[in-house]
């Protein structure tokens, strides 16, 4: 399987880097006769857009998609979805300054060894979180084509931030509510301590990590292919795919492991005429398969790693260790942005097992 391409019956390809012309996504396996205009994109492509607040990078990108095939007379036609948006605000000029010293925490070295210098190293190039971009446009088509078709609908949310957690008790309609502040915090107490969090580690020219929680709800039965295209082994693929995510987790997740198989079950009752748990510590997925409960997973990010203190590494050409300041305009937390991103790839991995189940036909609005 190629290393730029994700999904199975849906699949996204992506290009682009990070300083480059432009990043974009070719979408396939679209079914025919999905509305479908730029501003549905859109939308989700502004709550990932830089620059929005003192939080995030003040590199400024309108970030404005162009949708170039598959859409006609405002509904998709079944054939590629390739979209894109252009670079306008790149500044190269420091990433030429610190060409051969490895920033600490980046893939700037391993990349070096592996591509032998050919890679492009501006911004970090292919490895650069400016390729979330392209997620966000696949996901957008993905979570249009969800609540379309089966009703899913993908909530993500930030739940924690250097140490700062959420209220985990609020409501599904006060998760709703995440945008609500810049650091995409349904809790207000909180998302205000996280933002001060935030502001006080730009301050100290460092950066912090959190975790983004995600719920889908209304799901189905059967979604997941086992043994290998287990739903949350494909969602875990997806997740890892974003810069800086270091650990996945489901339902109970790792303090699962710390009780006990009475306290961890989830046993079953009738509700409403319907079978479902009492409880979700599986997270809505049983043996690579979703149980119909709504899917919970959560999402680590580490620190973000472009920080403006001093930090020790190395010259490739002279191979002395040296000493590195990263210049430029870095995020000093990922994760307000991460949101949008966590949001995108469940909805297009959620999609692309449902189509491979025949939960959503090649053709909608059939005699339309």
């Amino acid at each position: 399987m190629l290393g730029n391409m994700l999904g199975e019956r849906l699949s996204m390809i992506t290009f682009g880097e990070s300083h480059g012309r432009c990043v974009g996504v070719v979408v396939d396996g679209c079914p025919a006769g999905l509305p479908l205009k730029e501003e549905d994109i859109q939308i989700k492509l502004d709550l990932r857009r830089p620059g929005q607040s003192i939080v995030t990078t003040q590199r400024k990108e309108e970030d404005r998609v162009e949708i170039l095939s598959g859409v006609f007379n405002g509904y998709t036609t079944g054939a590629p979805i390739c979209m894109l948006i252009w670079n306008k605000d790149q500044d190269s000029r420091a990433y030429e300054q610190i060409r051969f010293k490895p920033r600490p925490g980046h893939a700037d070295y391993p990349a070096y060894i592996k591509y032998a210098g050919y890679n492009d190293y501006r911004g970090g190039g292919r490895f650069s979180g400016r390729l979330t971009a392209a997620f966000v446009m696949a996901g957008a088509l993905a979570e249009k084509l969800l609540a379309y078709t089966l009703g899913i609908e993908v909530i993500a949310y930030t739940l924690e931030i250097g140490g700062i957690r959420m209220d985990s008790n609020l409501s599904i309609d006060a998760k709703r509510l995440r945008y609500s502040n810049d650091v995409r915090c349904p809790d207000q107490r909180a998302a205000e301590l996280m933002r001060e969090a935030i502001i006080r580690a730009r301050h100290d020219g460092d950066s912090l990590g959190g975790v983004v929680e995600c719920i889908a709800l209304n799901m189905p039965i059967g979604l997941g292919e086992p043994i290998f295209g287990a739903l949350e082994s494909d969602l875990s693929r997806a997740l890892f795919s974003i810069p800086a995510v270091k650990g996945v987790e489901f339902g109970s997740g790792f303090h699962g492991s710390s009780v006990r198989g009475s306290e961890n079950n989830d046993p079953y009752t009738v509700k409403d005429g319907k079978v479902v748990t009492i409880s979700n510590n599986a997270g809505g997925i049983l043996g690579g398969l979703s149980n119909g409960m709504p899917l919970l997973l959560r999402v680590a990010f580490k620190p973000a790693s472009s920080i403006a203190k001093t930090q020790s590494t190395v010259d490739l050409e002279s191979m002395q260790s040296t000493e590195i300041v990263v210049a430029g305009r870095h995020d000093p937390c990922v994760v307000p942005r991460a949101v949008p991103v966590v949001e995108a790839m469940v909805a297009f991995i959620l999609a692309d097992h449902a189509i491979r189940a025949g939960m959503i036909k090649p053709v909608l609005n059939v005699g339309k």
